[in-house]
């Protein structure tokens, strides 16, 4: 009976982890604390998923300098690369990678159906830590293999989320809340509004983008990726039912 029961709980252990793949990663001190993974995982709970990263430390202490313009200004950002499709929250189907981002930059808002500082004013709340869906791709424009926010060609009338909130990107601005204690930085995302899917694969990533100096396409490429999970974008965690 015991060893039946010890079997049975073995089993349900294993099938947890079979289901909830997650994604360490190694201390590196040369990559600053904030933004050096040791671990990155989706989970379910209850109605929501929840995006988690662990870093060394200070989460979300570091933020870009701030210059005054939208022109050149430097956006930090924690990210979930997933492989759901763009079309689980509202853009056009097979626009590219769909990510999870908590971001933060001081010289721009967008996030204007948000009051984060709780000053009755909505743009100008850019420096603090946000949420976004963003639809990233590969441009040369970027750089050699780096990835951008795809951009909305001038008179293109694509497909966009409700919460859309207005750049000629594909981003959207869904409003969920982000939690960053001493180590960890999370949001919880609830499973309806990505369609209940049964599965999906992600990875961990901490970067750095810029908006183009020109501000016209690309409009926002990565500049400098401090961690990635997986060490090669593979997308190795799991989130089953």
């Amino acid at each position: 009976m015991k060893l039946t029961i010890l079997l049975a709980g073995l089993l349900l252990v294993s099938n947890v982890q079979a289901h909830q793949k997650s994604i360490p990663s190694a201390k590196d001190k040369a990559k600053p604390a904030s933004f050096d993974l040791l671990h990155s995982r989706i989970s379910r709970e209850g109605p929501d998923l929840v995006f988690q990263h662990t870093v060394r430390r200070k989460a979300g202490h570091m933020l870009p300098n701030a210059t005054g313009q939208l022109a050149g200004a430097e956006v930090y950002a924690y990210v979930w690369p997933t492989s759901l499709n763009s079309s689980a929250v509202g853009f056009a189907p097979d626009q590219g990678i769909l990510s999870f981002v908590l971001t933060a930059h001081p010289d721009f808002d967008d996030t204007p159906k948000y009051d984060e500082n709780g000053d009755s004013i909505f743009d100008n709340d850019g420096g603090l830590w946000h949420s976004h869906w963003v639809v990233l791709t590969k441009d040369e424009a970027c750089g050699a293999g780096a990835l951008k926010v795809v951009d909305i060609p001038k008179g293109a009338k694509p497909v966009l989320p409700a919460t859309w909130p207005g750049l000629p990107i594909l981003l959207d601005s869904p409003g969920y809340l982000p939690d960053l204690q001493s180590k960890t930085v999370s949001a919880r995302v609830p499973l309806k509004d990505v369609g209940f899917p049964d599965n999906f694969n992600y990875d961990g990533v901490t970067a750095a983008l810029q908006v183009n100096k020109n501000v016209h396409s690309p409009l926002l490429c990565v500049t400098e990726v401090f961690d990635v999970g997986s060490g090669d974008l593979s997308l190795p965690g799991r989130v089953k039912p």
